[in-house]
């Protein structure tokens, strides 16, 4: 079977867990053509993404006049499919931040997505995020193009889904991807009950290669690790204060943000104001064996974040046989239990959050091996690649409608 992929921005540092799924997926039999808004001109720092960036085909990379040439030859092959799509493009621009002019843009996006998605033999379309690349994916297939699917991870989804219009693009799929149970429940919200048969939850997964080999004893170091875009729901900035508050109170550790971001500057900042240089630092964006030799090096992995999905660095550090300090929300306590894989807090509560690295930082060799060993078990139980891409390979073969008409 042959399924397309489309995503804004492929490959990119953060997503790598899309491209885990992919080649997992190519593991099972199925061939996946890989398209992107953006992302050609893209600096990745890991050799596995630049190599994916080769696989892969760029919507935008011919500018305007490659765009106006799609649409001019769906008009003359399509008429019908176009005036559908642009009367929908319309719909969905109502409540949305983004004006006509960008949903107009979609809707030509669309039909090159179309025009390569046939010319490859695709005849499903799989979206990762329920944004704009899921309004693109329902626009072409509106245009007659294939049937098509999509991934929510949240929480961007659970901020605006009436803006994103979540229960139009989830109404017109063939099936739509939960990460969670959590996931699920939110998406629950938005759709209409005769369509929650349509949401399946399959999880995000970890490579047997990221994890085997690795030495499960417990690391005694000092050093906690947090890896993430330093971004505002990431909660950066608490972490911060709830390690003055560790250091005010004389622990011995370290704390490293593995990580880029629009925040690095006010970070720093605030990292010098507080008198924590020399106990935090900033190492900018890392490959993926350097997130393995960190998470290693580490005694445990921390999650301060506001809001979030599942981060992948959570399964990785778990894998890895690292217990995780993180936020009490979303899907994470799905995974992470506290006082057994982990300690858990409030999310936005500094001096919650410093108890449970104090936890963390206190915890004995022998108590922290058994977590770590808790850990690992729990997330591969739950989030092996292999398995959940042959989850979501069989919603491609048994879900997909064909072209539209």
């Amino acid at each position: 079977m042959q399924v397309a992929y489309f995503v804004n921005q492929y490959p990119k540092v953060s997503h790598t867990f899309i491209r885990r799924e992919i080649h997992a997926l190519e593991r099972q039999g199925i061939a996946v053509q890989r398209i992107a808004l953006r992302g050609w001109d893209t600096d990745v720092v890991d050799a596995a993404d630049r190599a994916e960036r080769e696989r892969t085909q760029y919507v935008l990379q011919q500018g305007l006049r490659g765009l106006l040439a799609a649409v001019l030859r769906t008009a003359l092959g399509r008429p019908a499919g176009l005036m559908r799509a642009l009367r929908w493009a319309v719909q969905l621009s109502r409540h949305n931040e983004r004006g006509l002019v960008y949903h107009l843009i979609y809707v030509a996006e669309a039909c090159r997505v179309v025009e390569w998605a046939e010319a490859a033999g695709a005849r499903h379309l799989h979206a990762h995020f329920g944004t704009n690349s899921a309004e693109v994916a329902l626009l072409a297939r509106l245009l007659g193009g294939p049937s098509y699917s999509f991934t929510v991870h949240g929480p961007e989804e659970f901020d605006k889904p009436q803006g994103i219009h979540l229960r139009e693009k989830i109404a017109h799929s063939s099936f739509v991807v939960a990460i969670s149970s959590f996931c699920r429940s939110q998406l629950y919200r938005w759709a209409l009950p005769a369509q929650w048969d349509k949401i399946e939850v399959v999880r995000c997964g970890v490579e047997s290669a990221f994890h085997d080999g690795a030495d499960p004893a417990p690391n005694a170091s000092r050093q906690l690790l947090c890896i993430g875009r330093l971004s505002e729901q990431k909660g950066h900035l608490l972490l911060i204060e709830a390690a003055q508050l560790l250091a005010m109170d004389g622990l011995d550790f370290t704390l490293v943000l593995a990580g880029d971001g629009e925040l690095r500057a006010e970070l720093e900042t605030e990292i010098e104001r507080r008198d924590l240089v020399g106990l935090v630092r900033i190492t900018g964006w890392v490959d993926s064996a350097e997130v393995r030799r960190l998470l290693l090096a580490s005694r445990a992995l921390v999650v301060s974040s506001f809001a979030e999905g599942l981060p992948v660095v959570v399964m990785e550090a778990m894998a890895l046989s690292r217990p995780v300090v993180g936020t009490h929300i979303a899907a994470i306590p799905e995974l992470v239990e506290e006082g057994h894989s982990g300690w858990l807090c409030p999310a936005g509560d500094a001096q919650a959050l410093a108890a449970a690295m104090r936890r963390a930082l206190e915890t004995d060799a022998a108590q922290l091996a058994r977590m770590g060993a808790q850990a690992r078990e729990a997330v591969l139980a739950l989030h092996d690649v292999d398995r959940e891409a042959q989850r979501l390979g069989e919603l491609f073969r048994t879900r997909h409608t064909g072209a539209a008409a």
